[in-house]
């Protein structure tokens, strides 16, 4: 390595710059997620951003005119490459760079986006994806960073991979047995040199819920950051809460295999608030709010003290994604599809003591569906109209510890139908279900922390096809059930 004394003047000049230009970001970021009926229009989450000020944001695909929206908003952007995408660009240097062309290079220089990271994949080696995604991330790593130095960006963007905390683990119970996983060990090192050979980082997401929810005896107040009666000594070193424990971790299987100086991105972490009985609003405010505090003191980890570089989970909820993890999957957002905030929280960067909603959101007419008073309990039509409306909407709301957990069995049926009439823009036929069981009210069904939500007005065009074709689904849905059932 050449000597600071043979660099000379300007040579350090250029150095001080491509350091500022790869240095972590300091400041908060977000996840962006967009899978949702109605999501709100990038204008729009871009001011919440700004206003709420969140330095950077992680997105999970190039989506254009999000990118665009993200223009000279001085935020800085992490974007991802899906992992269904991973197959075409580990097999192909010429898919990498028009992937790299198209979603980086040309926002870069037209549109002013401050791109300083390219996610390659999303937690490809999760266990429950069975290895399907093993020989195929690094060759596309490898590809999209031969794609940005042929674009003259990789000083400026670097790549890194979103892993989840399974990819290590510790044989000791305590952070410093970290290994990687056995299974994935050698795939793991030969990333973790690569990602340090190009002065790049180790992304992971860390989720202290999902221990909660995998594990009815783990020590609940271990899992937020006020001190906890479960707390770990690791050779003098305290543990006080699992994000500390998880983290260092990690750290310590870099450290054993001599790559202990790698720089670590959260990528990831938060607290759901529904969908669960430890999903609730005043849990995510007490761990959000916990991990905040130590973000603005500048608090790390024992083996890491400087503060964590880390994406809060997430922005907004996303009322159209999987819940094959859990029903609490749709629901991890700071802010409900609307963009109004769930709870207080303050997250250190502006004047306000709370987070800053979302502008000019316009809303459909004040009208539910519900089970109508006339249609009877038992009528045989009921129970597929209800698991029809449920799963073409979302219910994930209901259930034991939830939300709307206490409402009686009308309410249930009332909600079902209402978010499926609501996710399908109010049309007539999204509330006309057999034998009369519903009916349109202009009075507001909900009770206490039970919300039954007006949707947010939607004028893109997949929700506009949508509607026109559901009339026929309707048609054919309620025929079926008609000529179908006793």
């Amino acid at each position: 390595m050449a000597s600071y004394r043979s660099i000379g003047f300007m040579g350090l000049h250029l150095l001080l710059h491509m350091i500022l230009l790869i240095s972590p970001a300091s400041g908060i970021g977000v996840n962006w997620g967009t899978q949702a009926t109605h999501p709100l229009p990038p204008s729009t989450v871009v001011r919440m951003l700004r206003d709420n000020g969140f330095q950077k944001v992680k997105l999970f695909e190039a989506d254009a005119n999000i990118l665009k929206a993200l223009g000279k908003s001085g935020i800085q952007v992490m974007v991802g490459i899906p992992n269904d995408m991973l197959l075409t660009l580990a097999n192909s240097v010429e898919a990498a760079e028009d992937w790299v062309t198209q979603n980086v290079s040309s926002h870069v220089s037209s549109n002013a986006v401050d791109i300083r990271y390219v996610a390659v994949g999303n937690e490809p080696f999760l266990s429950t994806l069975n290895g399907s995604y093993v020989g195929l991330t690094l060759p596309a790593l490898v590809n999209i960073q031969s794609a940005l130095i042929k674009a003259g960006l990789a000083n400026q963007v670097k790549v890194t991979v979103p892993l989840n905390a399974d990819v290590y683990q510790t044989s000791t119970n305590v952070p410093s047995g970290g290994d990687f996983r056995s299974d994935i060990r050698d795939t793991m090192l030969q990333i973790v040199k690569f990602l340090n050979d190009n002065g790049a980082p180790f992304t992971v997401n860390i989720y202290p819920f999902i221990s909660l929810y995998n594990d009815p005896n783990f020590p609940a107040d271990f899992a937020f950051f006020k001190g906890s009666s479960s707390a770990i000594n690791d050779g003098g070193k305290v543990y006080q809460n699992v994000f500390d424990a998880n983290h260092d971790t990690l750290v310590w299987a870099l450290q054993k295999y001599g790559y202990g100086n790698l720089s670590i991105i959260v990528g990831e972490i938060g607290w759901p608030t529904d969908g669960d009985i430890n999903a609730n609003p005043k849990n995510a405010e007490q761990f959000n709010q916990g991990f905040m505090s130590r973000i603005t003191a500048g608090q790390g980890t024992p083996m890491r003290p400087s503060p964590v570089d880390a994406y809060l989970f997430s922005l907004i909820d996303e009322d159209a994604k999987s819940i094959r993890p859990g029903n609490f999957e749709r629901h991890w957002g700071l802010f409900y599809i609307d963009g109004q905030p769930k709870y207080p929280l303050r997250l250190g960067t502006t004047n306000s003591n709370g987070l800053v909603p979302a502008m000019d959101v316009h809303y459909l007419a004040k009208k539910w569906c519900v089970m109508s008073p006339a249609a009877r309990l038992d009528d045989p039509q009921l129970e597929p109209s209800v698991s029809y409306a449920c799963s073409h909407g979302d219910c994930t709301s209901l259930g034991y510890g939830t939300s709307c957990g206490n409402l009686d069995s009308r309410g249930n049926i009332s909600y079902a139908f209402n978010n499926y009439y609501q996710i399908n823009n109010q049309l007539d036929s999204a509330c006309k279900f057999p034998d009369g069981l519903s009916v349109v009210t202009g009075n507001d069904p909900s009770v206490g922390d039970c919300k039954f939500r007006i949707m947010i007005q939607d004028t893109t065009a997949a929700n506009i096809g949508m509607a026109s074709s559901l009339r026929l689904n309707i048609i054919v849905f309620v025929s079926l059930l008609v000529f179908t059932l006793p």
